[in-house]
């Protein structure tokens, strides 16, 4: 998982809980508009009981919202459970009423006592009644918003948890086929060495050296699931050069890469496969001389990376190798169907593979 993927449930809640900061703040601020239109219809003339009445009841609605979510946030799995969550915001709405009116109303009469004002209400009784409806109105429009909230800031963390658990998959299936991949990769050299032990002692002794110099750069890419091309192809060209030694005077390569694409990250051991492939399937199985190609070709944003042989045939109902069956399946980890390989028959013989995928540097 990128940072970028994994920051964006959290910069969208983020975005939500700014967005519903203003919103309050604009309801608020259109309650105190129209409590002064009110009032100055009504022939007043002191703006300032107006904007102290919505203040005061602002500051009060905030403060039990606060404490509210303070002790409700424990309860939020109940949102799998909707009646339940329900419920409870049902219990508490007795608290609203008991505590809002002393607060609210206290306030305004301290602000006019301290302008030498009375502040005039109808009686306790009456203001209870009618304050606790209002409130059982704006606490249930705001108990069903903030379900809506909740539940969508949930649904942003499960996506979140879902694609770090997936990019956690996709890390474990990459390391374990790119361990496959590693011991397979040997098992052939060290079979070539011991062929060649057989029949002529100083070439065995190159193709060991040659095979050091592959391990080497297999160790500098061993913790890696991908890594540029010019890096990939060190360790495909001492590759080659072990089977080289091999088949002396049966196969011949020619390097065909364009160097914008050099740059381009790639499967870890993703060519290696191809040639072996090639190897394996053509040169093993034919007298005559064999020609392969190994190009690399960047066009914008897309790599294609080929190898090609002159004289292989393509058995489609064949079981596909170690070798490409797991480099199909760190394409279908790694890029998630943005990437393919195919394999095409040419004419009158030869067998060209294509790997193609994004380019990124």
């Amino acid at each position: 998982m990128t940072p970028s993927t994994r920051t964006e449930p959290r910069a969208a809640a983020a975005r939500t809980r700014a967005v519903l900061g203003v919103a309050w703040l604009l309801f608020w601020a259109l309650m105190v508009s129209v409590a002064v239109q009110d009032y100055v219809r009504g022939k007043g003339t002191a703006l300032w009981q107006p904007v102290l009445w919505e203040t005061t009841s602002m500051l009060t609605a905030t403060l039990l919202v606060l404490v509210h979510r303070r002790f409700t946030r424990r309860f939020d799995y109940l949102l799998a459970w909707p009646w339940r969550w329900f419920g409870l915001r049902a219990l508490i709405l007795p608290l609203y009423w008991i505590t809002f009116v002393p607060l609210a109303f206290g306030m305004r009469h301290a602000v006019y006592a301290l302008a030498g004002a009375v502040y005039h209400h109808p009686g306790w009784g009456e203001v209870f009644v009618y304050e606790s409806l209002k409130l059982t109105i704006f606490v249930s429009m705001f108990t069903l918003i903030e379900f809506g909230i909740l539940s969508y800031l949930e649904l942003l963390d499960q996506k979140l948890r879902a694609e770090q658990a997936n990019a956690l998959l996709r890390q474990a299936q990459l390391r374990r086929l790119t361990q496959q991949m590693q011991p397979h990769f040997l098992f052939n050299a060290l079979n070539t060495i011991s062929s060649l032990m057989h029949s002529d002692v100083d070439k065995a002794d190159a193709v060991l050296i040659q095979l050091g110099e592959v391990l080497r750069a297999t160790l500098d890419v061993s913790e890696l699931h991908e890594a540029p091309l010019a890096t990939e192809l060190r360790l495909v060209r001492g590759y080659a050069r072990v089977m080289e030694e091999r088949y002396a005077d049966r196969v011949a390569i020619a390097w065909d890469i364009d160097d914008q694409a050099l740059a381009c990250a790639v499967p870890v051991m993703s060519l290696q496969p191809l040639v072996e492939n090639v190897f394996k399937h053509t040169v093993e199985r034919r007298r005559q001389p064999v020609r392969i190609v190994v190009r690399a070709a960047r066009d914008g944003a897309i790599l294609t990376l080929s190898v090609q042989d002159d004289g292989g045939t393509l058995d489609l109902d064949a079981v596909p190798g170690i070798g490409l069956a797991n480099l199909r399946a760190r394409l279908d980890a790694l890029y998630q169907g943005a990437a393919s390989l195919e394999l095409r028959q040419l004419e009158p013989l030869g067998v060209r593979a294509d790997l193609t995928l994004p380019c990124a540097r």
